[in-house]
């Protein structure tokens, strides 16, 4: 009786259930590189699909908010930004802030908005938050822009504005603040699987959070006026990273040292946790959606 031949058979992928305690699994992302670009594309045109201004949305919103940020904090209450114009040192920080708001939010509710797909094929999870995260830069690269627009019109008028030499590790500023809201949008994801009110509080908790992070004033200012709760700024990484990136845009204020090693360490263990609890989660979350 012939015994059957058998073959050395080289598979190009192998799905395998995850045993590890923690796996970022980049290899099989990179795999799937042409189905991260297909969920970047799908996030770009589903925001442009059935509106009126399009693009122009992601402008409306840094300047509405910076002229409300001018004439409140800064006519009203008296918050002295220096020898910048109020409305660009708003600008400044509200257009690094949204794209922050905008990774945490978009990848807040990965599993809940993802389920059909999820539960009818395979791929790696991480795909679609890391999608959401480079997808943004796109709006902020457009509200970015819009800030440069607004640089150069106060630079001809004479007002006392002008970048720092530091300016060139600004991308790098970016880049941590995207892998920040990453981490806490994925571990917030997680929470919403079971806790569903939870998504509730996004909202809310984004908005007390902006006033923590030092994006209408100078961190300086509230070290000085608020002592006493001078802690909740001083312990906040994101107001670390939005002053850092006024002093590179606009030269004013200063960079800690100390700030900025804390917030990437705050960051990468973030990061890492969100990483570690949204891969436990994906093994159950079809029966919690």
């Amino acid at each position: 009786m012939n015994q059957p031949e058998q073959t050395n058979t080289t598979w190009l992928f192998e799905i395998t259930p995850k045993n590890k305690f923690f796996t970022l699994n980049l290899k099989e992302v990179w795999q799937y590189r042409d189905l991260l670009m297909l969920f970047v594309k799908r996030d770009v045109v589903t925001v442009y699909k059935q509106t009126v201004l399009g693009p122009l949305w992601y402008l409306i919103q840094p300047l509405f908010t910076s002229i409300t940020f001018t004439i409140i904090f800064n006519n009203l209450a008296g918050i002295d930004t220096g020898t910048v114009p109020p409305f660009l040192f708003n600008l400044a920080g509200i257009t690094v802030w949204n794209y922050f708001t905008a990774c945490l939010t978009g990848t807040s509710n990965t599993f809940g908005a993802n389920a059909g797909i999820f539960g009818k094929v395979y791929f790696p999870r991480l795909i679609v938050p890391i999608s959401i995260v480079i997808s943004n830069l796109i709006k902020f690269g457009i509200q970015f822009l819009i800030f440069i627009a607004f640089y150069i019109f106060y630079y001809l008028k004479g007002a006392t504005v002008g970048l720092n030499g530091s300016v060139v590790f600004f991308p790098f500023l970016i880049v941590l603040m995207g892998v920040l809201g990453l981490g806490l949008g994925m571990f917030i994801s997680s929470l919403v699987t079971k806790y569903r009110d939870f998504s509730n509080l996004i909202g809310f908790g984004v908005q007390l959070l902006m006033y923590l992070s030092a994006v209408m004033y100078p961190m300086a200012l509230i070290k000085e006026k608020l002592p006493s709760y001078g802690w909740l700024v001083q312990y906040n990484p994101l107001a670390y990273i939005i002053e850092t990136a006024r002093y590179m845009l606009l030269d004013v204020g200063h960079i800690s040292i100390w700030g900025l090693g804390y917030t990437f360490l705050v960051t990468v263990i973030v990061f890492l946790v969100g990483v570690l609890i949204f891969n436990k989660t994906e093994k159950s979350f079809i029966d919690t959606v």
